[in-house]
């Protein structure tokens, strides 16, 4: 079953379909492991993060098990974090490495690379619960997957199309908005607003994508191309957080400064880049769009 939502069946139904189905590969990802540990926790948190998002689309329809399962899941994904986290911030040294200008940056790079490496290494001794968080986690997703006897969604089709265009218009107002902050203030957080907005309409745009899946497809890979840019964006603030709060991790005075401005010259440039992509990806005024999205699910549901 894809992450998909069908308007010709009824809401509900499709719903929790999906959403068992997510529950249930994150369980075989983490039962199962196999690429090993750390990949399928990291597999899991992206059935995780595609949860919280169906679970936020149609919100309105039951805000009680919204707000229940939103934060058991934010929760499950967050207890497995740390190591994922220590081993994006290698992914993000590698895609530095892509756009070194000189032999010099390359090197520079390289020893960044192997520290936290090793950090990671680290960490990963250090978390000698982990195999417990993990079985928690299972417990957790088999819990969830029971709760959803109890969502209640409208049957009528009519009822149904307002709920997704509801959704779909909030999700459009919240990328307008912070689209609009990173034109003005440029700051890390606003970024990382941005870049979850995307993610939400691009994961919207597959759930969706049967409504008319030829303008979809476009839009979809468009807001995915968006989500990359925005993601290593973030990840290079992350970089640059951890820089600020361990020094130590990173050499000398001199090294730390030469790292920084390799991350910042890069950062300016995803940054420019992915204005110029946003103001297309979210062209359309959200009021407009979530009504097209409500006319196109009546057709197909009727």
């Amino acid at each position: 079953m894809p992450y998909r939502i069908r308007p010709d069946r009824p809401l509900l139904d499709e719903v929790q379909t999906v959403a068992r189905r997510e529950l249930e590969k994150a369980i075989e990802a983490l039962e199962a492991r196999p690429e090993g540990l750390h990949a399928a926790i990291h597999a899991a948190r992206k059935k995780f993060k595609r949860l919280r998002n169906l679970y936020r689309l149609i919100a309105t329809g039951d805000k009680a098990f919204r707000r229940q399962e939103n934060v058991r899941l934010r929760d499950a994904g967050r207890s497995l974090s740390r190591i994922r986290d220590a081993t994006a911030l290698i992914e993000t040294v590698e895609h530095l490495s892509d756009h070194a200008l000189t032999d010099e940056e390359a090197e520079t790079l390289d020893a960044t690379r192997a520290v936290l490496a090793l950090r990671r290494d680290e960490i990963a001794a250090e978390e000698k619960d982990l195999e417990a968080k993990v079985e928690a986690v299972v417990s957790e997703c088999r819990a969830a997957i029971g709760a959803l006897d109890a969502l209640s969604l409208p049957s009528k089709p009519r009822l149904a199309s307002r709920l997704i265009a509801k959704g779909w218009r909030k999700g459009l107002e919240n990328a307008h908005e912070a689209l609009e902050t990173c034109k003005g203030e440029s700051h890390g957080e606003a970024f990382h607003d941005l870049r979850k907005a995307a993610q939400a309409y691009w994961m919207n745009l597959s759930l969706l994508r049967d409504l008319w899946p030829s303008a979809f497809v476009a839009k979809r890979n468009e807001a995915k191309r968006l989500v990359d840019l925005l993601g290593h964006e973030h990840d290079l603030t992350v970089l640059t957080t951890l820089l600020d709060h361990e020094p130590e991790t990173f050499g000398d005075g001199e090294g730390q400064s030469f790292l920084l401005a390799i991350i910042i010259r890069r950062q300016q440039d995803l940054r420019r880049e992915a204005l110029d992509l946003a103001d297309q990806v979210f062209a359309d005024p959200a009021k407009h769009e979530a009504g097209i999205v409500e006319t196109l699910w009546m057709r197909a549901a009727t």
